[in-house]
C-alpha cells in the first residue's frame, strides 16, 4: 500500500486492481441494440414534442429516436450533433431527469419516461465507433478570424459552429488538454475510456480550428490585444475561482478543493495512485459535492459524509444524484453548517458543525453543535468567476459577464457564454447552446 506520508490516514492503493476496475467502470452501461429498439418503440413521436422544448439545445428528439427505430444510426447522430455538437457527452452527464425526460408525455399515464439520454448516447456512441464520411463540412472560407478563449463546452460549440460557417478559429485554453469541465471536472465513472477527448477529436475534424493549449487570458494573451488582432472574440472562461467556506482554515494538510481532487483523479495514470482519506467529509450540496464524495468511496474511503446547511430539497444536486450518492455508501447530513476545522500536529482531524433550521424565512443556527472525525475535508461549495484578466473592458453583474440572449457583451467585438455569463443554470448542455447561438450571432455581425 502506498501512503501519503504528509497526512495520517490518507493513503493511495487502498484497493485491489480488480476493485478499482469494478468501481470505476461505466456507471450506466450503454444500451445494446435490442434494448435501444425496445426503448425507441416506446416513443410516441409527438408533434410539437415537449421533450424537444425542454432540451436547452433544441434537439429534435422524436426524429432521432425514430431513426434509431429504423436502424439509421448515422441519421440519428446527424440530428443530435447538428443541434448539439457535444451530444455524446451531454447524453452522459445531462440531467435528463429534470429536462427532456421530465417533459416526456409517458409520465402522464406511466411512471417511466422514454430513456432519451440513453438513446442519445446509443446513437452517438455507435456513430463515433464508425463515423465514415464527415457529417458536416465547412462553408467556403470567409477570410475572417475569431479567437475563442476557453475550450470547455461553450467554447468548443462556438468554435465548431464558426468553423462550419467558414471562419478561421483560434481556440485557446489554459489547460494542457481541451474540454474544460468535460475533461477535468466530471466524475470518472460518468465518462470512461477517454470519451471527452474522442469527442473533441471528432469536433476538431471539421477543420479550420487552430488549437493553443496552455494559453491563459491575462497572462499569455490579453483581451485588448485579441480584439485588435481578431475580427471577434468569444469568451468561454468557465468558473476558475472556488468559494470560501466562511470559516478559518488552519495551516494543516487534508483540506482541499473538491474540483482539484476530481481533476487529479481524472488525470491520474492509475486510480491506485490517488490518495484518499479513511474518513472524508465533503462540504456542499451540488453535483461537485456528489462526484467528489462518491469517488472518495470508490477509491476506498471507509466513511464519506456530505454536509449541507439546508435540506435535501434545497440541494442543487438533483434528487437522482442524491440517491446515487447514498446508494454508493455516502451519508448526507442536512441542516449542518461548518463552524471550525479541527487539526492536530498540522493535520486535519475533524470538523465542527452547527445545526441549522429555517426561522422566519431565514437560515439560523439552533445552538446545537456536533463534530465529525475526518482526515480529509473537501470543499465543494461552488465556484466563482475570476474577472481580473478582463480588466475593465466588459460589464459585469453578480460577478459574471453581462450578455444579451445572443451572447453579445458590452464590447462590440466580444461575445461570452457558459458559466462565466450571468444568469443560466450552469449546465453543460446550456453552455453548448450559448456557444452555438454566439457562433451564429458572430457570423451575422461579421457579415453585416
Amino acid at each position: 500500500m502506498q501512503t501519503d506520508s504528509s497526512t495520517p490516514g490518507v493513503h493511495a492503493g487502498r484497493l485491489s486492481s480488480d476493485q478499482y476496475a469494478h468501481n470505476f467502470c461505466d456507471a450506466h452501461p450503454p444500451l445494446n441494440l435490442a434494448q435501444a429498439k425496445i426503448e425507441a418503440d416506446r416513443c410516441y413521436y409527438c408533434y410539437d414534442a415537449p421533450c424537444q422544448t425542454a432540451c436547452p439545445t433544441g434537439i429534435d428528439i422524436p426524429s432521432f429516436i425514430h431513426r434509431i427505430a429504423d436502424d439509421n444510426i448515422r441519421g440519428a447522430a446527424h440530428t443530435i450533433l447538428k443541434a448539439n455538437p457535444l451530444g455524446g457527452m451531454c447524453a452522459r452527464v445531462c440531467p435528463t431527469e429534470v429536462l427532456c425526460e421530465q417533459a416526456c408525455v409517458r409520465n402522464t399515464n406511466e411512471d417511466k419516461p422514454v430513456e432519451i439520454g440513453a438513446l442519445q448516447r446509443y446513437a452517438t456512441d455507435k456513430y463515433f465507433e464508425k463515423p465514415g464520411a464527415p457529417l458536416f463540412t465547412r462553408a467556403a472560407p470567409t477570410g475572417r478570424k475569431v479567437a475563442v478563449v476557453g475550450a470547455g463546452p461553450a467554447g468548443l460549440a462556438c468554435a465548431h459552429g464558426l468553423a462550419r460557417l467558414g471562419h478561421s478559429v483560434e481556440l485557446m485554453d489554459a489547460n494542457p488538454k481541451l474540454g474544460g469541465l468535460n475533461e477535468y471536472g466530471l466524475a470518472t465513472y460518468k465518462t470512461t475510456d477517454g470519451f471527452a477527448q474522442k469527442e473533441i477529436d471528432w469536433l476538431l475534424s471539421i477543420g479550420g480550428i487552430e488549437v493553443r493549449e496552455n494559453t491563459r487570458l491575462g497572462a499569455d494573451v490579453q483581451l485588448d490585444a485579441l480584439t485588435r488582432e481578431f475580427d471577434a472574440v468569444f469568451l468561454g472562461l468557465g468558473l476558475a475561482g472556488v468559494n470560501a467556506i466562511g470559516i478559518a482554515e488552519p495551516q494543516a494538510t487534508g483540506v482541499r478543493n473538491a474540483v482539484e481532487f476530481i481533476a487529479e483523479l481524472r488525470q491520474a495514470p492509475a486510480y491506485a495512485k490517488v490518495p484518499v482519506g479513511r474518513k472524508v467529509v465533503v462540504i456542499g450540496g451540488g453535483m461537485t459535492a456528489v462526484d467528489a464524495a462518491v469517488q472518495s468511496r470508490k477509491l476506498g474511503a471507509e466513511s464519506v459524509t456530505i454536509v449541507y446547511r439546508r435540506g435535501a430539497a434545497e440541494m442543487s444536486a438533483s434528487e437522482y444524484e442524491q440517491e446515487w450518492a447514498q446508494k454508493n455508501g455516502v451519508s448526507i447530513h442536512h441542516w449542518a453548517a461548518p463552524k471550525a476545522l479541527l487539526a492536530e500536529g498540522g493535520h486535519i482531524t475533524g470538523i465542527q458543525l452547527g445545526c441549522t433550521r429555517v426561522e422566519g424565512g431565514k437560515l439560523v443556527e439552533t445552538g446545537e453543535q456536533f463534530t465529525l472525525e475526518a482526515d480529509v475535508v473537501l470543499k465543494a461549495i461552488g465556484q466563482s468567476f475570476v474577472a481580473q484578466p478582463l480588466g475593465t473592458a466588459l460589464e459585469l453583474r453578480q460577478g459574471r459577464i453581462v450578455t444579451d440572449d445572443q451572447g453579445r457583451t458590452s464590447h462590440a467585438k466580444v461575445w461570452a457564454g457558459g458559466d462565466c455569463r450571468v444568469g443560466g443554470r450552469d449546465l453543460t448542455v446550456e453552455a453548448v447552446e450559448h456557444g452555438k447561438v454566439a457562433a451564429l450571432s458572430i457570423h451575422e455581425a461579421l457579415n453585416a
